[in-house]
């Protein structure tokens, strides 16, 4: 499976062990950014370019996943989120990350690099991309719902 990955100066650290760390484990890690350090770096380019990675790899049937890196992970979920065909979801906990991926169908995750160890930020990554989607009725209902509004701008009840 590919993984695109993006941050900003905050995730750099984690970014580096992640893509390794993957990369180790078999996954095809594209990093998106940043190269180089800057504590002035602004995380909406890097995560617009990995997320439409995403969306662009899925709609050609191929397998692929993403990840943003930020402080919290706020900014840079909420980046994806506003390239069409992304749901991006935040974890905190491996249980956040795989209910993500069952219940969501997220295709890109969001961490923040100031908030886990090393250690637990691979063990929530590790279980989101691990985890697949239920297609249960019910969670299928809610994201058609949900995408439904996403072209019409109509809420359904």
């Amino acid at each position: 499976m590919r993984v695109h990955i993006a941050t900003d100066h905050a995730g750099m650290e984690l970014s580096a062990h992640l893509v390794t760390h993957l990369a180790d484990r078999g996954y095809e890690m594209v990093d998106h950014g940043p190269a180089v350090y800057d504590a002035e770096d602004d995380y909406p380019a890097y995560c617009f370019r990995a997320a439409e990675a995403v969306a662009a790899e899925q709609a050609e049937g191929r397998e692929a996943l993403g990840i943003v890196l930020g402080g919290s992970g706020n900014g840079e979920q909420i980046t994806a989120n506003k390239v069409r065909g992304i749901r991006a979801a935040l974890a905190w906990n491996v249980e956040t990350a795989r209910l993500a991926r069952e219940h969501n169908d997220a295709n890109v995750v969001g961490l923040g690099g100031r908030q886990h160890t090393l250690q637990e930020a691979a063990a929530i990554v590790e279980a989101f991309l691990g985890a697949a989607w239920s297609g249960e009725d019910r969670h299928a209902r809610r994201l058609g719902k949900i995408a439904h509004y996403e072209r019409t701008g109509e809420i359904l009840d």
